[in-house]
């Protein structure tokens, strides 16, 4: 996996980079993002993305979720400023997963690749646009890296339309593209380690309660009930979500980072519920190492053949020493716009008071990932304003019981099903007020009330960009 040279190139030549940290270094870093490298891991990246996408349309096929979701119920707990989105009819939306089951063919193949991972990022949005209830960190991910990988040219390279458009055709990319994708992929994994800095995490909650039910896993399930291995699971666990994106970037530690994240991936197989994630993460992590990994197993494997051939470079392809042009300043403004973005949203949780994991305020999209179990218990109080009647309503009667096991823990949502009540009251002719008796219970805390009962939920203001004063501090202690 050494550096490809451009053949008959002398010393003096430049040489095609080979994705290592050190090549960004000295003063002219900024320009070395332009400089070319081999294409051949964003190529592997983007055949396993659409992969591992079409097990994911399966598998909503295969359990029926896409009518237990966006069929059966009644109301959806939407996101701000998207409430105007509902689902499509039954058909359509059987329609719209098939079509991206098609659309991550397309991608895999790379035919039509702009047309289609364009089309896939909105289809995928809208799906997780739906409904908050069904919030998950790697859905999230897989919107941002959709939307990433429609500016990059993945298509360049083994692809039928690098077949179909011979002009297009590049064995390289710029170095700017292998590492735009190599900080989304690390990004989930230094902050989810950032976030497992609290105390509930560092004295073994919720793991305490999570290893309990997983004391199946073969081996070193029997010791799950043991203080000492659930503390060196939370230690080990925290530590490795910081380290591993600094041991991905070095070639000697590279190797050992990578097994230890490929352990941690198959391990949490066996002890959580998380779909696709695992063998997404250990899939995209690959991108970490040496641009030209594939091209050179590829041909090893296919040794006589030679079946991917590496194109060299024009030098015109290598940037210059010289002042940086319009379009290198521009992708240079975004780049550093996005990376900024992204590493300060995962702490906008400090700018409100209280634990995150119980007011929720700054959690979603900060990747708090495992941190915390929640569950809550209750019902709402509607007071009819003109007559004086209070009625008692179940959310039983309004949401279905995978929504309402999230919503009566998560404040926001608690405060939008109050306006569907306020709305289906309305449209009764009453005024009301809706009042919350929601208590919940934060990794094995005794529960306690979760939303002040008295305050009028469906008259507050929706809770974003600012303080929730009707959410009940964290009082209940941690229980050992």
């Amino acid at each position: 996996m050494g550096t490809t040279n451009i053949p008959n190139s002398k010393s003096a030549n430049p040489k095609l980079l080979e994705g290592e940290w050190r090549e960004l270094l000295g003063p002219d870093r900024w320009k070395k993002l332009f400089d070319p490298v081999d294409i051949s891991s964003l190529v592997i990246y983007r055949m396993m993305f659409g992969l591992i996408m079409i097990v994911e349309v399966i598998r909503y096929f295969n359990n029926g979720w896409i009518h237990r979701y966006w069929v059966r119920p009644e109301h959806h707990l939407t996101y701000f400023p998207f409430d105007f989105l509902a689902p499509l009819p039954e058909y359509w939306m059987y329609f719209l997963f098939y079509a991206m089951g098609v659309l991550s063919i397309f991608i895999i193949l790379g035919l039509f690749y702009r047309f289609s991972i364009i089309t896939f990022f909105f289809c995928f949005s809208y799906i997780f646009l739906l409904e908050q209830t069904r919030y998950l960190n790697h859905f999230y991910l897989i919107v941002l890296l959709s939307f990433v990988m429609m500016f990059l040219p993945l298509h360049k390279s083994a692809s039928l339309d690098s077949v179909l458009f011979k002009n297009n055709r590049s064995e390289t990319a710029p170095a700017w593209t292998l590492w735009l994708m190599r900080f989304m992929v690390g990004v989930p994994y230094f902050f989810g380690g950032i976030a497992k800095i609290n105390w509930d995490w560092l004295r073994g909650q919720p793991l305490t309660i999570w290893l309990a039910d997983a004391m199946d896993v073969p081996v070193i399930g029997q010791y799950f009930d043991e203080h000492w291995m659930i503390l060196f699971m939370s230690y080990s666990g925290l530590l490795l979500d910081l380290l591993v994106v600094p041991l991905l970037l070095f070639k000697r530690t590279r190797i050992p980072g990578y097994l230890f994240i490929l352990l941690f991936h198959l391990l949490n197989t066996q002890m959580f519920h998380i779909g696709i994630f695992p063998w997404f993460m250990i899939a995209a992590t690959t991108i970490y190492f040496t641009p030209s990994w594939p091209r050179t197993i590829t041909n090893w494997i296919f040794s006589g053949a030679k079946p991917w051939k590496f194109i060299a470079p024009t030098k015109a392809q290598f940037g210059s020493l010289g002042a940086y042009t319009k379009p290198q300043k521009w992708t240079l403004g975004l780049l550093a716009f996005w990376v900024a973005l992204h590493c300060l949203l995962p702490f906008r949780h400090h700018l409100y008071p209280g634990d995150v994991n119980w007011t929720e305020e700054g959690h979603r999209f900060s990747w708090h990932m495992k941190l915390r179990t929640k569950s809550g218990r209750g019902d709402f109080r509607v007071h009819d304003k003109n007559s004086g009647v209070t009625y008692r309503v179940d959310p039983r009667d309004y949401l279905r019981s995978w929504q309402r096991r999230k919503m009566r823990c998560r404040p926001y949502q608690i405060w939008q099903f109050a306006q569907i009540l306020k709305e289906d009251f309305g449209s009764r002719g009453m005024d009301v007020a809706v009042y919350a008796d929601i208590e919940a219970s934060l990794n094995g805390r005794d529960f306690q009330p979760l939303v002040n009962p008295n305050v009028d939920l469906s008259a507050e203001p929706r809770p974003i960009f600012r303080r929730s004063h009707w959410i009940v501090p964290l009082y209940q202690p941690f229980r050992y």
